[in-house]
């Protein structure tokens, strides 16, 4: 009897082990099938073009994956070429990705129906470390609140006026150096020196004092080190839908804890300083014009809010410090490299002269010199310095051009395919032509 009983529950054990796996098989062949040509978890769109590659549950990220960082941007260039303005991938965790590269889709997700489309959850968990609670890390109402509050600061007379004298003093010690440079006959790295010189200028305009990095070029600013690498590990994430197992595997982790402490820490000793000063009338910086500002209701700003806010736009500013370098190199670059057979060197020097006569630029002055602006612009639609972006979608929405978008997808666009684009440009879209 009890060998009939044992052999009766191992027919069963092996029966069910059998059938359990059949039913796994069963689910892995249904999901395969499901997603066969789109990733897990996300919507089929056979309305979109999609680039060849997908494959199933994982949908596109092998190919993205295989495309290496320095080559991302010729990557979404080429699909723009092949698959036209609007075609989609989708990544696993990540969702549905929609690229609109048309001037007007771009204008109705970030103005026409501008609150239809967020930085959401998984981007702002992204970016928390760097941008907080502040303006560049909120949607809804505390990003609107954040976005007047600037506003009103951006546009004080005296803060305009400020700014303008900040680089004059900055860009004569530029010249300084290059002056110097030329006399003893050493070699230049422009694009470090722009470094050195927005850095020392966005840090007098934040915080009413130079960082002194133009005093040596080699010096290095821990603030500024610590935001650069806290800024790529944020990058990183946007590539990488398992991120947080990543850095807490490999010890990025902690030094993302690291330069965020060292961050937030600076804001904090330089608003407590500040506070412990009292008010100053001959500060002007933006430290001060935020301190002097009040809430909705009237109040001054809590020390929490404040540290926030002025670590967003201690971030946007450091970050405007990269942006403004690199823009600046790439206009010099392509004025060195076009400028002889166009002539435009010596059109912007003239334009300079005729404007200064020999006397420092002014808040006034800079609006005068149209062909530098043009220079400048030209420069950034070539190499711009965001070269992509994106949101979701909160609300279902429908763009100028018929393309249907879904709440839970993300739209992204990029500055950099757009400003190459013979669509948009023209056949020479790719030529220096500043007018």
């Amino acid at each position: 009897m009890a060998a009939l009983s044992s052999l009766y529950r191992y027919v069963l054990l092996h029966a069910s082990r059998r059938n359990t796996l059949k039913l796994i098989i069963t689910i892995i062949a249904l999901y395969v099938y499901k997603y066969r040509s789109h990733a897990i978890g996300t919507r089929r769109r056979r309305d979109l073009k999609q680039p060849k590659g997908a494959v199933p549950l994982l949908g596109h990220m092998p190919l993205i994956a295989s495309v290496p960082g320095t080559e991302l941007y010729q990557f979404f260039e080429k699909q723009y070429n092949e698959l036209g303005p609007c075609w989609s991938i989708s990544l696993p965790f990540l969702g549905r990705m929609i690229q609109v590269d048309k001037p007007e889709n771009v204008e109705h997700v970030l103005k026409t129906n501008f609150w239809h489309y967020e930085k959401g959850p998984m981007l702002k968990g992204m970016m928390g470390d760097l941008f907080g609670k502040g303006i560049f890390g909120s949607d809804g109402a505390a990003w609107k609140f954040q976005r007047k509050l600037a506003s009103h600061v951006f546009n004080v007379k005296a803060f305009r006026e400020y700014t303008s004298d900040v680089f004059v003093i900055e860009g004569k010690k530029v010249i300084d150096y290059l002056g110097k440079a030329a006399d003893e006959g050493f070699v230049v790295d422009f694009h470090a020196l722009m470094l050195h010189f927005t850095l020392d200028s966005f840090g007098t305009i934040s915080f009413g004092k130079s960082f002194g990095c133009l005093a040596n070029i080699e010096h290095e600013v821990p603030f500024a080190v610590s935001f650069d690498d806290l800024t790529e590990i944020c990058s990183d994430r946007l590539r990488d839908p398992v991120w947080n197992i990543r850095e807490r595997l490999t010890g990025v982790h902690k030094k993302a804890q690291y330069d965020k402490a060292l961050i937030r820490n600076h804001g904090l000793e330089i608003i407590q300083k500040r506070r412990s000063e009292g008010y100053r009338a001959d500060k002007k910086d933006l430290l001060q014009l935020f301190m002097e500002a009040k809430d909705d209701e009237g109040q001054p700003l809590s020390d929490e809010l404040l540290v926030d806010i002025i670590l967003n736009f201690t971030a946007s500013i450091i970050a405007g410090r990269d942006t403004t370098a690199q823009a600046l190199s790439w206009m010099f670059y392509l004025i060195y490299r076009d400028g002889t057979d166009k002539n435009i060197s010596k059109l912007l020097t003239q334009e300079v002269d005729d404007v200064l006569g020999g006397g420092d630029p002014t808040y006034e002055t800079y609006k005068q010199q149209k062909y530098a602006e043009a220079c400048f612009n030209e420069a950034l639609r070539i190499y711009p310095s965001v070269p992509r972006n994106l949101k979701i979608c909160v609300k279902d929405d429908v763009l100028p051009d018929g393309t249907k978008v879904h709440a839970g997808e993300w739209v992204t666009w990029s500055s950099y395919v757009m400003g190459r684009s013979e669509r948009i440009w023209g056949p020479d879209a790719k030529k220096y032509k500043p007018s």
